[in-house]
């Protein structure tokens, strides 16, 4: 039963950072329904941006929770601006074009991006320091679930209920449904849908670099190839949750999660990367618009 409870955590904190990741994914699919295949880049740029901030801080003699706070801070705010620029840069233009333009164009974003990192930094994996600290009272359950575990997991749900908050109530959230249902009507009524449309990949880019400066505290090392992983099983959590759907890709992630975790525990960890794509296949045979996804009906 100890092991069971070891790896349900696992799971739990797995589908967390998916879940970071899967709602850029979903958020961008539901304005534009289009899949942003760079989102990945965003997360490992976000983990590397924070190792160099850390770096510095330390070097000039910081210490304890405010190296976290700031490095995260600058993560996030620096991949924010490449989330804003992929888009103008990647989308903007292509957005009168066929689908599959903007496909291409996003895949070769994601490959000018990881490139660009392994250029300016390396290809070996490097040290990252542990940016949260272990706390007394988490002591007793350690050997269930870590201290960065329980960070990973609350700033997770932390994270969605913003979202959430942000999407029902406030005027932008207003303007993002309205583009998603209606992109045209939105532009009748006077919405300005490119701004829309940047913002919700500016907060899609900021979900995923706070997921890679998490894991990688975690983990505890990051190379240039981390987000291509990460961000394919995002992308097979978002799918399986209702691609277009917030509580789908929450959802989705930790049954993703949940379901490698086990897996891994009890049959093998050799085939850990395979198992996520059997899901999505499984996923797209037998329910193609995910748990909580709906499928289009075309009017005659």
């Amino acid at each position: 039963m100890d092991y069971f409870f070891e790896l349900f955590c696992s799971g739990l904190t797995r589908g967390s950072i998916y879940a970071l990741i899967a709602l850029g994914y979903t958020m961008v699919y539901g304005i534009i329904e289009l899949i942003n295949f760079a989102h990945g880049e965003i997360y490992m740029i976000g983990a590397f941006t924070a190792l160099i901030v850390a770096s510095i801080l330390t070097f000039l003699g910081w210490n304890g929770i405010a190296i976290m706070f700031i490095a995260s801070i600058v993560a996030v705010v620096y991949s924010m601006a490449y989330g804003y620029t992929v888009e103008k840069v990647a989308y903007k233009p292509l957005r009168k074009a066929p689908r599959l333009s903007a496909l291409i164009s996003a895949i070769g974003m994601s490959l000018f991006l990881q490139n660009y990192v392994l250029l300016a930094q390396t290809s070996d994996f490097l040290p990252f320091p542990s940016l949260i600290p272990d706390l007394e009272f988490l002591e007793p359950y350690a050997y269930y679930i870590s201290t960065p575990e329980v960070v990973i997991v609350v700033v997770t749900a932390i994270v969605m209920a913003l979202l959430t908050f942000m999407i029902k109530f406030t005027r932008m959230g207003k303007a993002m449904r309205a583009t998603a249902q209606d992109r045209e009507m939105a532009l009748l009524v006077g919405i300005d849908v490119n701004r829309v449309i940047s913002v919700t990949f500016i907060v899609g880019s900021a979900t995923a670099a706070l997921g890679g400066v998490l894991i990688a505290s975690h983990i505890g090392q990051i190379n240039f190839y981390i987000g291509f992983i990460a961000g394919i099983k995002a992308f097979v959590a978002a799918v399986l949750g209702g691609i277009g759907s917030m509580p789908g890709a929450v959802l989705g992630s930790l049954v993703l999660g949940w379901s490698e975790s086990f897996f891994t525990g009890y049959v093998s960890s050799d085939y850990e990367d395979v198992f996520a794509f059997i899901i999505l296949v499984l996923t797209l045979i037998f329910r193609p618009a995910g748990i909580l996804g709906r499928s289009d009906t075309s009017k005659v």
